[in-house]
């Protein structure tokens, strides 16, 4: 398998956490900010990480990024640098651009400048936060589109003692178990006769309205 490479320009949370993951996943990661504390923190877990400015078309050209498979750009603070930024990646040949945002302003400004996507991280993990906090069964939640979503959620109390089998969500209710949490342990092919019990966790992809009735379960 070939190896990703990416590069992650802006070094907050958001920057921080795309490229440490990133780097976790066995993919090469470049990272790029003006602070060079940040870039120092982070130096030992990427594969190279650089003190520069984004904004500067003939530094993004020095670092070579043209043959990387994705950017991302997370400096939404400042709208004129994630749009040049943006706008250098592109002229300079990076196949897919992904742009952080705070407005819906700026994600506009940003898909116009050729941003292949656009992330609000910080909505987007508010609307997850609130929609766990509203449900009391759901462990975590994970969106998947505008329709779908996987959920961990603990095992509803009406299906205590009944199997997958009895239960046959798929076609009653729409969703799937793909898997079964007892502690640590995840049981990714759950025996459809093996009744639930109280204490284990299900993860459950489905539609969002289906998965909304269940929790109420």
């Amino acid at each position: 398998m070939v190896m990703k490479e990416f590069a992650v320009f802006g070094l907050g949370e958001f920057g921080k956490s795309v490229a440490l993951n990133l780097a976790k996943n066995g993919c090469e990661v470049l990272v790029v900010d003006n602070d060079s504390e940040k870039v120092k923190e982070i130096a030992d877990y990427v594969t190279y990480a650089v003190t520069a400015d984004v904004t500067d078309y003939n530094v993004l050209k020095s670092l070579g990024i043209r043959n990387l498979d994705a950017v991302v750009v997370a400096i939404a603070e400042s709208l004129e640098s994630s749009v040049m930024a943006t706008i250098f990646a592109k002229e300079l040949g990076v196949p897919y651009v992904l742009a952080k945002a705070y407005t819906e302003v700026h994600a506009t400004v940003l898909k116009k400048v050729g941003a292949d996507a656009v992330a609000f991280p910080e909505k987007e993990m508010g609307a997850r936060t609130a929609k766990n906090l509203m449900s009391e069964n759901f462990v975590d939640l994970v969106e998947l589109s505008s329709k779908f979503s996987m959920v961990e959620m603990k095992v509803p109390t009406s299906w205590e003692g009944m199997t997958l089998r009895e239960l046959n969500p798929r076609d009653k209710l729409g969703v799937n178990v793909i898997a079964v949490k007892t502690g640590d342990e995840v049981n990714v092919n759950p025996n459809p006769d093996t009744p639930f019990v109280k204490d284990e966790t299900l993860i459950i992809i489905g539609d969002n309205n289906m998965l909304e009735r269940l929790s109420k379960k």
